[in-house]
């Protein structure tokens, strides 16, 4: 069986591609892609950009009105699930969470460089396949302070969509 491949558009930046890995991160695979299929993440942003760490969306829209989803259980090693061995090196997608392991729901994270300290700690869902120059671009925005985040893209940076291109 494939693994399921997505597209994220990204406006004014292009397009970064993704495999999916149901095999390390079933549940969240499912609920990532039956958020795409409800458009979910169409007009929310990238509300965290790190570089040289990661860049975090999928929870907020241009005016930073949060948009929510119901939480699942984590899929990580410290959390008990014992199949999710994928490393949060570059380019892999994980889930955010709070301290509560099983808060996740549809706050992702691309790593921009490796960090092994996240390695077993949040799960591990996909990793892009293309489009590495688009994370770099979006890492390298100039960023500033927005309510708790210290963090925040000065200029939106806005998902247009994301897509299932392979199931």
């Amino acid at each position: 069986m494939k693994n399921p491949v997505i597209k994220i558009t990204v406006r004014n930046f292009g397009t970064m591609t993704a495999e999916l890995y149901p095999d390390k991160a079933p549940a969240t695979v499912a609920n990532f892609l039956s958020l795409i299929e409800k458009g979910f993440f169409e007009g929310l942003i990238f509300h965290r950009v790190i570089k040289g760490f990661m860049i975090q969306g999928g929870g907020f829209d241009e005016d930073f009105s949060q948009k929510h989803a119901d939480a699942i259980k984590g899929e990580f090693l410290a959390n008990g699930f014992m199949n999710n061995d994928l490393r949060h090196t570059r380019g892999v997608l994980s889930m955010a969470r709070t301290s509560d392991p099983n808060s996740a729901s549809s706050q992702f994270f691309v790593m921009h460089k490796d960090a092994p300290h996240l390695d077993a700690q949040y799960a591990g869902f996909g990793k892009l396949t293309d489009g590495f120059d688009v994370l770099d671009a979006i890492a390298s925005v100039k960023t500033g302070s927005m309510g708790w985040y210290d963090d925040v893209p000065r200029t939106p940076v806005v998902i247009d969509k994301v897509e299932i291109v392979e199931q």
